[in-house]
């Protein structure tokens, strides 16, 4: 009997030696099953995350693209008013010129059937005035010149003379042709005579 008790005993360790490594196969099975979960936990996050990025980068795509559209029919519009205001922006200006190109035509006419000089004259001098007036309005003054300081910004020299005193030495003495300003910008320089 303690034969069989020692078969018996050698018996039962065999069977709890193969249970205990079924136990820790199947611990390693279960270890090994969480990790592949983990793994593929981590998988999905990663490839969540990817798709997350890629959505993201198609909305900024797209934004950009619209913004780029939006963009050139702006500029499209922009220039295409441009374009207009340039082809009718001097319309204004010669709607109110035709009334002086009216008054000399009746000037014109006056000269060669009147017979009184004087009031020839004094209608070119309204004419003149009126011309004058509407330049003003628009912005446009004659730049000061005689007695005043040369000045390259205003003015441009087409002659020298002797001055007649210390004082006169690089003045203006005289014009030859008008300058003017449109607004506070040089739209033609005057033409002067300076003193040396």
């Amino acid at each position: 009997m303690a034969e069989k008790s020692k078969k018996q005993q050698n018996i039962e360790q065999e069977e709890k030696k193969q249970q205990q490594k079924t136990e820790e196969n199947k611990e390693k099975v279960t270890e090994k099953q969480e990790v592949k979960k983990e793994d593929n936990t981590q998988a999905e996050q990663q490839q969540a995350q990817e798709d997350d990025c890629e959505k993201k980068l198609a909305e900024s795509q797209e934004k950009y693209i619209r913004l780029a559209a939006e963009y050139d029919n702006y500029r499209k519009r922009t220039m295409k008013e441009k374009m207009d205001l340039i082809k009718s922006g001097g319309e204004d200006v010669l709607v109110n010129i035709l009334p002086v190109i009216d008054n000399f035509e009746r000037a014109l006419k006056a000269i060669d059937e009147s017979n009184d000089v004087e009031a020839v004259k004094e209608g070119i001098h309204l004419i003149y005035k009126d011309f004058i007036e509407y330049l003003k309005q628009r912005g446009v003054t004659e730049i000061e010149t005689v007695g005043q300081k040369f000045d390259t910004d205003l003015h441009e020299a087409v002659a020298q003379m002797p001055a007649q005193s210390e004082e006169q030495k690089g003045n203006v003495i005289d014009v030859v042709q008008k300058g003017y300003k449109l607004n506070d910008k040089v739209i033609r320089f005057a033409k002067v005579v300076v003193a040396q």
